[in-house]
Parts: C-alpha cells; sequence; structure tokens
C-alpha cells in the first residue's frame, strides 16, 4: 500500500510541475483556463454551452476542451454556440492531466483566447488532485444530488476557488435545502463563493463568464484552506479513492494515444 501512495504522490507532483508550466505558458498567450469539475449528468455541458453563447455574443474571444471516456456527443453541442470547440478523448481514462491537456491546444487554440474553458471528465473523484494550469477551478452540482455531496467529495469542492449549483429550476420539486449545502459546502471549503444557476429558468446566466473574466482581469480568486497545506502532504482520501475508483486511470496512463476531435 505504501508503494502504491508513493507513487501517486509521485505522478501528481510530475503533473503539479506540468501544470504550473501550462499556466505559464497560458499567460504569456494572454489566456487563462477554467476548470470544471462535476459528476456525470450535473448540468456542466448545458452550463457551459450557454456561458460560451454568452460570450460570442458579447464579442469575448473564449474557446472550450471537453473530455470525455468515448463520445463527441458534448462536442458538438457545445460547437452550437459558434466558438472553437476540441474533444478529447480519454479512451477509459477518468480525469485529465495537464500534460494531455498541453498537447492539445498546440495549433489549435486561436490566438487572442482569453479564456479556455476546460470541461473535465465526468467524476468528482479522479480530477480532482490533478491540476491542469487552471486560474479557476469550478465544482458544480446540481439540486438533484442531494446537498450533502461536497461531504462525499470533500478534494472536488474542498480544492474548488467558486461552487456553481445547477438546475435550480427544480429544487423545490426534488426538495433541495439551499441552506444544508451551503453548510456542506463551507464546512469544507471556507469562505468559496456559492453560485446558483438555471439554465432552464435563466438564472445566473453569464455570471461563470464574469468571474473568469474577472480572473483574467486580475481579480483575486478565493484560496481554499486546503490549497495552502504543504506540497508534501497528501490530500487526506486521495488514496482511498483511487482504490474504488481511479484503478483503471492508472491502468490507461500515458500508456496510449488520446485522440481529439476538432470542431
Amino acid at each position: 500500500m505504501c508503494r502504491v501512495v508513493d507513487l501517486q504522490q509521485a505522478v501528481l507532483a510530475k503533473n503539479d510541475l506540468g501544470a504550473r508550466r501550462l499556466r505559464e505558458e497560458l499567460a504569456a498567450r494572454g489566456t487563462i483556463a477554467v476548470n470544471l469539475l462535476s459528476s456525470p449528468g450535473s448540468g456542466k455541458t448545458a452550463l457551459l454551452e450557454g456561458e460560451l453563447t454568452a460570450a460570442r455574443e458579447r464579442g469575448v474571444p473564449v474557446a472550450a476542451l471537453t473530455a470525455d471516456l468515448a463520445t463527441e456527443n458534448d462536442a458538438r453541442r457545445l460547437a452550437r454556440s459558434g466558438v472553437p470547440v476540441k474533444q478529447v478523448l480519454t479512451d477509459g481514462l477518468c480525469h485529465l492531466e495537464a500534460e494531455m491537456l498541453a498537447g492539445q491546444l498546440d495549433g489549435w487554440l486561436p490566438e487572442g483566447t482569453r479564456l479556455l474553458f476546460v470541461e473535465n471528465v465526468g467524476n468528482l473523484v479522479c480530477p480532482a488532485s490533478y491540476e491542469l494550469g487552471e486560474s479557476l477551478r469550478v465544482a458544480l452540482a446540481s439540486v438533484t444530488e442531494g446537498e450533502d455531496k461536497p461531504l462525499k467529495y470533500p478534494t472536488a469542492f474542498g480544492l474548488a476557488n467558486l461552487v456553481v449549483v445547477t438546475k435550480t429550476d427544480i429544487a423545490e420539486a426534488v426538495g433541495f435545502d439551499e441552506a444544508a449545502f451551503r453548510a456542506n459546502v463551507q464546512q469544507v471549503n471556507p469562505g468559496v463563493e456559492v453560485l446558483l444557476t438555471s439554465v432552464r429558468g435563466g438564472v445566473g446566466r453569464g455570471e461563470l463568464l464574469e468571474r473568469a473574466l474577472a480572473v483574467h482581469a486580475g481579480e483575486p480568486v478565493h484560496v481554499p484552506v486546503m490549497a495552502r497545506r504543504p506540497a508534501q502532504t497528501p490530500l487526506h482520501e486521495h488514496d482511498h479513492e483511487h482504490e474504488h475508483e481511479h484503478e483503471h486511470g492508472h491502468e490507461h496512463e500515458h500508456g496510449h494515444p488520446h485522440p481529439a476531435l476538432h470542431l
């Protein structure tokens, strides 16, 4: 078990280095990355489609890279917004890594892009410990997932700079307790902002874009308490999560190409 943990820490350390390099490369281009994490079915793609459309309507140069295990459906959907979109098929890998992202940007990311939205693989465990050189990390949860989602996935929500709740138009119908959810978020990530959205109801449309543009303009982001831990300190439940949900990802680590679809 100790050897497994050591290997995991080495992989994360290598990824952290790649993430720092990628962040510097993006900064040199005048771009910041926004990393979106959620479980499958949270409404992440629908929210992102709306934000990309809002950006195009306002003339804000943005692009999106979406990762999925096998299908290209999300990229086709996001491409309807009219902004540059690229699909990364992870072929079973349950998260993106910084080097994978960097390899997809060469020759594709348009010059002058201000914001690069990265829709991570739908999973709140595997992607949580992997930085992608982002300047804004957003953890999303829908009202149908329950108020205790932040407690169940403390790394995903604890390392977020912003938390977004989706599908709020059906909150009453599903008995969503907003106060309890906010309390649970604050328990794992004190001080982080919680943004309420509803694509169907038009609530919060463009708000994520506004937050990202503010960060691009230099506005400080919320720094999670968890992110202040010494680099050598293991991320709490990380090794436990790998035992149950991340084994497949290690089997594929850098062992095969990750095809991409340009749209």
